[in-house]
């Protein structure tokens, strides 16, 4: 048993976690800001956002595993399925145990948030969770994964960036303000930023593996090019945020990650080597993690 649990904790890839629950600490402090905030939803939000997460790294493992595509041309690291640690029924079966996770969480959520009273919003929210499960499997599962044909891009700006700070705001406040939108574009862009760099880093081996992402069908060049209009665009619009909505200077602590942001830039620019964007992917993950966090709590200081 305890053989296992070391594959099973690697399949999670808890490196992700932070960065997926990014959206939800921009979304918690923004209804903080306007008096609107439980802890209730917050820790609901968390856990649903994690179990989601969750569910995809292992669909992730699951759909290269079985299409071969994490094979020892592979650059990051080895995957369960890959390595033979889990074997992909045992994967399957997991998938399936954190769907039923993820269903029980999105009922608590519902209830703590809307209770009774907002019927059309439980069910709204219901099935937007539903959507969350089929962009979490289906990225590289089935006959036609959206992840091999370049589409991951578009899902991780609507999932990790819209969804995820709209949608949270919306289940304190039952309402969509102006003001979280340029916070939500921005962490989209950077989400999308983590994507690319996966991507990048893996482009030879998802070439020969026939796994058509943004990254491959740009080539090396053009997608690092993608890359870095991607985390200025970020910047920008996170920018433009705090000038629109400036209330005191707090507001510009999360200027703070602009740091290690133009730090990221500058060694991307650098890399010939696809083996050496791995270590930029912990970088910018947690660069990500630590902007929303400083833009959620510079917003209510």
């Amino acid at each position: 048993m305890i053989k296992k649990i070391k594959p099973w904790l690697s399949a999670f890839r808890l490196r992700t976690l932070p960065l997926s629950i990014s959206g939800i600490i921009i979304g918690s402090c923004f209804a903080h800001y306007n008096g609107k905030f439980d802890s209730s939803i917050m820790v609901f939000a968390i856990l649903l956002t994690i179990s989601l997460q969750i569910l995809s790294n292992l669909a992730n493992d699951y759909g290269d595993g079985v299409k071969g595509t994490d094979n020892d041309d592979r650059i990051g690291p080895e995957r369960a399925i890959q390595s033979g640690a889990i074997s992909p029924d045992e994967m399957f079966d997991g998938i399936k145990m954190n769907i039923l996770i993820v269903i029980i969480l999105t009922v608590g959520l519902i209830l703590v948030s809307f209770g009774s009273k907002y019927f059309l919003y439980a069910m709204l929210f219901f099935l937007l969770s539903g959507l969350s499960v089929y962009a979490a499997i289906n990225y590289t599962v089935g006959s036609s994964p959206y992840g091999y044909r370049g589409l991951g891009d578009v899902f991780v700006f609507v999932f990790f960036g819209l969804l995820s700070v709209i949608g949270s705001y919306f289940l304190y406040t039952k309402q969509i303000h102006h003001h979280v939108w340029l916070p939500a574009i921005s962490l989209g862009l950077l989400s999308m930023g983590v994507l690319n760099l996966n991507n990048m880093r893996d482009i030879n081996s998802d070439k020969a593996a026939g796994k058509k992402t943004l990254a491959v069908k740009l080539g090396s060049e053009k997608a690092k090019k993608y890359h870095i209009v991607l985390i200025v665009l970020a910047m920008l619009f996170s920018c433009l945020f705090s000038i629109l909505y400036f209330s005191n200077f707090w507001i510009f602590l999360f200027y703070l990650a602009y740091i290690p942001l133009i730090f990221h830039i500058k060694s991307v620019i650098k890399t010939t080597n696809p083996k050496d964007y791995d270590p930029q992917l912990k970088v910018l993950a947690l660069t990500t993690f630590f902007f929303s966090l400083l833009l959620g709590l510079g917003y209510i200081l």
